[in-house]
């Protein structure tokens, strides 16, 4: 019980620093917006068939609502119901908030799918 939490720990740390959730000493983004192809330390593969990104897309759209519902609700009750402040902060969140947490996104989907299934490697045919 005790090593499942560890492990739990330690892919968390890795998530948080956007490092490789199976070795964790190699970072998950190539440029800004670009996700390697796999791990280059341990060849753990980043990126599978097509479409394997939608999860990462999934993840990066609800957290935005769930921070956008979280806003709403804390701006209702420090300032009371405004139509004008809803949409001036609630718009701009909703739009920088995606962005900003794009790499997060792939970070939590790539530890979560090496949690449930862990990730295959990287071949050279993968190229």
């Amino acid at each position: 019980m005790h090593t499942g939490r560890r492990r739990i720990s330690g892919l968390l740390t890795r998530c948080a620093t956007l490092r490789c959730p199976a070795c964790g000493r190699a970072g998950i983004f190539l440029t800004l917006f670009r996700v390697q192809h796999h791990c280059p330390v341990c060849r753990a593969l980043f990126q599978r068939e097509d479409g394997f990104f939608v999860g990462a897309i999934m993840v990066n759209v609800v957290t935005t609502e769930v921070a956008g519902l979280v806003f709403y609700f804390a701006c209702l009750l420090i300032f009371g119901y405004s139509d004008r402040l809803i949409v001036v902060t609630i718009l701009p969140l909703s739009l920088i908030f995606p962005v900003a947490f794009y790499h997060h996104s792939w970070s939590l989907w790539l530890s979560f799918d090496y949690l449930v299934e862990g990730l295959p490697q990287a071949t050279e045919r993968d190229r």
